[in-house]
C-alpha cells in the first residue's frame, strides 16, 4: 500500500510557447506522517529510444509532509533546444513527473506533449531551420500513471472500521421481537395469543 497518492496534476500554463517554463500544481494525499522529504522531478523525453537525451528540467523537495491532502506548485525550465535532435523537435514528446521517497521512485506520471509552429503556414511548410521562437507546446490532459511498490519507513494507519461500527451501532431486533406489545406481554405471561 502506498503512503502517498497523487490526486491531481494541474498545468497552469498550457498550452504555452515552447520556451516558456512549465508551471503546474501537484495535489497528493499522505496517509501517514513522513520522516523525510518527497523528491519530485520533471523530465523531458524527446527521443524515447535514447535515454541519454532525456533532460531533467527541474527537481524539488517537499516536506515535512503531514497526514492529509497536500499541494505545491512546481516550476520547471523549458528543455534545452540544443540537446534535442532536429528530427525530434516537432511532433510528440513526453513529459514525465516522478515522485520519490528516500531515492525510491513510487510514482511516474507521463504526459504527451505536442510541439508545432504557431501558425498554419509554418505548420504546412516548416522552415528548413527550426525557429524555436515560433514553436508552441500543448500537453495532453490524459496522463499515464505508473505506481511502484517501495519500502516506506512508516506503516499505514490500521483502520478498525468493523469494531468501531459494531461498538456504536444499536442492536438489531430479531424477527421474534417484532410484533405488538400485547403479544409480547402475553408471551411473557404464558397466556395464549389470539390470531
Amino acid at each position: 500500500m502506498s503512503i502517498v497518492t497523487i490526486r491531481n496534476v494541474e498545468f497552469i500554463n498550457n498550452p504555452a510557447r515552447f520556451s516558456d517554463v512549465y508551471r503546474f500544481r501537484v495535489t497528493f494525499e499522505c496517509i501517514a506522517p513522513l520522516k523525510d522529504d518527497l523528491e519530485w522531478k520533471l523530465i523531458y523525453v524527446s527521443s524515447p529510444g535514447n535515454e541519454e537525451l532525456d533532460q531533467e528540467l527541474d527537481d524539488c523537495l517537499v516536506g515535512p509532509v503531514p497526514v492529509g491532502v497536500n499541494s505545491f506548485e512546481f516550476e520547471g525550465s523549458a528543455p534545452d533546444p540544443s540537446k534535442i535532435p532536429t528530427e525530434d523537435v516537432l511532433g510528440v514528446a513526453a513529459l514525465i513527473l516522478t515522485g520519490s521517497y528516500k531515492e525510491q521512485e513510487f510514482v511516474r506520471v507521463g504526459y504527451y506533449q505536442n510541439t508545432e509552429y504557431d501558425n498554419e503556414e509554418m505548420k504546412e511548410t516548416p522552415p528548413p531551420k527550426i525557429m524555436f521562437d515560433r514553436l508552441v507546446r500543448d500537453i495532453s490532459t490524459k496522463p499515464r500513471v505508473t505506481r511502484f511498490q517501495i519500502k516506506w519507513d512508516v506503516a499505514p494507519p490500521v483502520r478498525a472500521l468493523a469494531a468501531t461500527g459494531a461498538a456504536t451501532s444499536a442492536p438489531v431486533p430479531s424477527a421474534d421481537d417484532l410484533g405488538n406489545s400485547e403479544d409480547a406481554d402475553a408471551k411473557e405471561n404464558g397466556d395464549a395469543m389470539q390470531l
